[in-house]
């Protein structure tokens, strides 16, 4: 059993210039973003004991910007705060995966 019910990690790597990396697609606003959103919507508390955390290099940025949700182990990518939204409603929320992001 996990410690956290969800814990999520969002790459936030930099990469030497020029290389393709999770930095390059503002990453860290992204994870900020998803970590005010869920303290916002209240299920961030120890109810959901929800967990979001950045990370270094997960080797899958040539994928776009990832983020990873354990336990389940489910890599998706993004674009934008809609995405994201959806990632929070719907996985971390609802705990249903979101097909169309998940890489």
């Amino acid at each position: 059993m996990s410690y956290y019910d969800k814990h999520v990690f969002f790459c936030v790597n930099q990469r030497e210039e020029g290389e393709d990396c999770c930095a390059n697609h503002d990453a860290q606003r992204a994870r900020d973003y998803v970590k005010d959103k869920v303290r916002e919507m209240g299920i961030s508390s120890r109810q959901n004991n929800i967990r979001i955390n950045s990370a270094g290099c997960m080797d899958r940025c040539d994928e776009g910007p990832v983020v990873v949700v354990y336990p389940e182990g489910v890599w998706y990518t993004f674009v934008d705060e809609s995405d994201l939204d959806e990632i929070i409603e719907e996985h971390l929320r609802n705990g249903r995966v979101v097909e169309r992001l998940r890489i």
